[in-house]
């Protein structure tokens, strides 16, 4: 039997176009809050995980614990949204946040590393709210603008994410003379802006996106055994390209993840200053969401498979200015900006393909997996990106970060080749 929860009001044709807007304008909304908070963790989190724990070779743990608790929670918020709706999953996930930001002031305050690494797990949860809102954009977008619609909410993330790096420095001087430790002051300021970020959604997104696409569809078979993990891990394994979609979320994020929370680190062996990492790290964030809507157009325009090419070419250029820029700060600068862009091109294009490939039942499942599978394999990045740069260098960690991406490339281009027409004689 179906509840009253699984099948809201139908929307007409008439007014679909205006719930389509308001949707989006909800989330747009929420994503310039939570692009606020979230980069205040990659910027400082390095820093504070190296006064805290009294050594560098542990500096990359407590972004990797962001990054891990994304991965871990991926699933259960899946698994919410799944039967109740996108709505309740992203309050749950920006109120986990806040009280992770709450706990990494606490941790520092006291000096303890393990705690710290907690209230960076669960400030992880903001990203997951983040990273989520993107396929909400996609569940009432139609499927010819459905590239647009991911990258539109993606790039509302700007606004929030350039500024928030800049404000770290200010924020941390209202807490000189405080108990609080001046790198954990932004954090503080970060529990507040998720918690806002929850309230917005909590309050405005209504009717819930996903379960009137549900609606929209009653053709589906919309059991719970269609929508379980096991539905959506069984949709990934039938289809190529969503296997390919997958793989592209994921190298392009373990390589962005990888390469970026180490950049702060070796701009301090440089002599960077904390303002200089607050405007590489925000050039850095223009790149991944300011130019999303382009990526969004060229996905839809061209096909994912382009667009994940692009991101290739886009990610191995980042390397490479990155990985050899040295001393030279505005090469560095220039590298974490295209880096940024490769991102951009492989999870719009990724996420869209994604979408794409499954039936829409088990679509939320897919991409709780999307999400593990992404940050699971970034936290892994981030946690051995720390230890090679320790124990080698920066450009060791680009090198890596190139070879990673060999299997996206592999795999787009095999697609590819069997999607092109047969040549005429």
């Amino acid at each position: 039997m179906t509840s009253t929860l699984d099948a809201p009001d139908i929307p007409t044709p008439e007014a679909l176009p205006a719930l389509r807007r308001r949707t989006t304008a909800v989330l747009v909304s929420s994503q310039i809050l939570g692009g606020l908070g979230v980069p205040i963790g990659i910027a400082l989190a390095p820093m504070l995980a190296t006064e805290v724990s009294g050594t560098e070779a542990l500096s990359g743990l407590a972004p990797t614990a962001s990054v891990a608790g994304t991965a871990l929670l991926s699933l259960p918020l899946a698994a919410l949204m799944t039967s109740r709706g996108r709505r309740p999953g992203l309050v749950l996930a920006y109120l986990i946040g806040a009280l992770g930001a709450g706990l990494v002031v606490l941790a520092a305050v006291i000096e303890s590393f393990p705690l710290l690494l907690l209230g960076m797990a669960g400030f992880g949860a903001g990203s997951s709210a983040n990273l989520q809102a993107r396929f909400a954009a996609a569940d009432l977008a139609e499927p010819d603008r459905r590239g647009r619609a991911i990258s539109l909410v993606i790039w509302a993330t700007t606004i929030g994410s350039v500024l928030g790096p800049n404000i770290a420095a200010p924020t941390s001087r209202a807490f000189s003379g405080t108990s609080i430790p001046e790198s954990a002051g932004p954090f503080l300021f970060a529990a507040g802006i998720f918690a806002v970020a929850g309230l917005v959604v909590a309050v405005l997104l209504r009717p819930d996106p996903l379960l009137t696409a549900r609606a929209l569809a009653p053709q589906e078979n919309h059991s719970a055994q269609s929508r379980s993990l096991r539905a959506g891990v069984a949709a990934v394994a039938a289809s190529p390209m969503a296997r390919l979609a997958l793989v592209t979320v994921a190298a392009s994020h373990t390589v962005m993840v990888s390469i970026m929370v180490m950049t702060p680190v070796d701009l301090g062996h440089h002599g960077a200053s904390l303002q200089l990492v607050g405007l590489v790290i925000s050039g850095h964030i223009a790149g991944m969401y300011a130019l999303s809507p382009v990526m969004g157009w060229l996905s839809d325009r061209f096909g994912r498979l382009s667009v994940i090419g692009l991101a290739v070419g886009l990610l191995c250029c980042a390397a490479l200015l990155a990985g050899t820029a040295g001393p030279s700060h505005g090469q560095t600068a220039a590298g974490l900006f295209v880096l940024g862009l490769g991102w951009s091109a492989g999870l719009v294009s990724g996420s869209a393909l994604l979408t794409d490939s499954v039936p829409q039942p088990a679509r939320a499942a897919v991409q709780g997996l999307s999400d593990l599978t992404m940050n699971t394999a970034a936290g892994i990045g981030g946690a051995a990106a720390g230890l090679i740069v320790a124990r080698a260098s920066y450009g060791w960690l680009n090198l890596i970060g190139v070879c990673v991406l060999l299997p996206m490339a592999a795999l787009a281009l095999r697609r590819a080749v069997k999607k092109a027409p047969p040549a005429t004689t």
